[in-house]
């Protein structure tokens, strides 16, 4: 479990669902936008027979908390790109090793 200070907002790391790199809204300024998992636990010890023991809500950052999360979750240590975009250069740079 890791946490993450973006501006006054400290996020645990675990409670993060989902994340969107968005580029720029329409007054130029980079958007990203993070879905949170919000555990949820019954009143009463029951068993419930609904299994989503989680509340979701995004959280969207702009200007320079939304560059500084998009560089973190764009992070080569943080995040394996199964997709790149520049695919045939990478290609081409691992021919290139071999």
């Amino acid at each position: 479990m890791a946490f993450i200070k973006v501006d006054n907002t400290i996020i645990n790391t675990a409670y993060i669902a989902a994340i969107r790199l968005e580029g720029q809204d329409a007054s130029g300024e980079e958007k990203v936008s993070l879905l949170i998992a919000i555990p949820t636990f019954p009143l009463h010890q029951q068993k419930k027979t609904s299994t989503n023991f989680y509340q979701y809500e995004w959280i969207h950052f702009t200007g320079f908390s939304a560059i500084a999360l998009k560089d973190y979750f764009s992070s080569f240590n943080n995040v394996i790109d199964l997709m790149p975009q520049n695919n045939k250069r990478q290609v081409s740079n691992y021919s290139e090793m071999s």
